[in-house]
């Protein structure tokens, strides 16, 4: 449902994102913010009777609901944050809408953006598994 409003709205294509992006833009459009408004407004309620209710026990494809835990601003968050907005603005694609793109309308640009958005989630991973584990790393070495 939400690929269909996201095609439908235009949000695949990176000119009608940056049209959201550019506030001083005299042609500023605010579609964005409506199809998330939209999103949330039938998501929440959707989740807060998932979790609330335990309508289901457990999700279909996972053994348990993993919600998030972490509640601190650290530098991984920031830095994620800052890759992922330089990312959009620069590109003009965010990732969801851009899986969604490569799949309904492919272009040279979208599967550029997600050849990258792949191999960084690939980099990130790798990165991490390094910094978490230093010394086995060193002692395959």
């Amino acid at each position: 449902m939400f690929a269909f409003a996201l095609v439908y709205t235009g949000m695949v294509r990176p000119t009608k994102v940056i049209g959201f992006l550019s506030v001083t833009h005299p042609a500023w459009d605010l579609t964005l913010l409506f199809v998330m408004a939209g999103a949330l407004l039938m998501a929440l309620p959707g989740f807060q009777l998932l979790l609330r209710r335990k309508i289901i026990s457990k999700p279909y494809c996972a053994q348990d609901f993993e919600l998030p835990i972490a509640n601190k601003i650290d530098l991984q968050l920031v830095t994620g944050a800052v890759l992922f907005g330089a990312g959009w603005g620069l590109s003009g694609i965010c990732p969801g809408p851009a899986v969604v793109a490569a799949a309904a309308m492919p272009s040279s640009q979208v599967l550029a953006f997600v050849a990258a958005m792949l191999a960084g989630m690939m980099l990130q991973g790798m990165l991490a598994g390094l910094l978490a584990n230093p010394k086995a790393e060193s002692a395959a070495a």
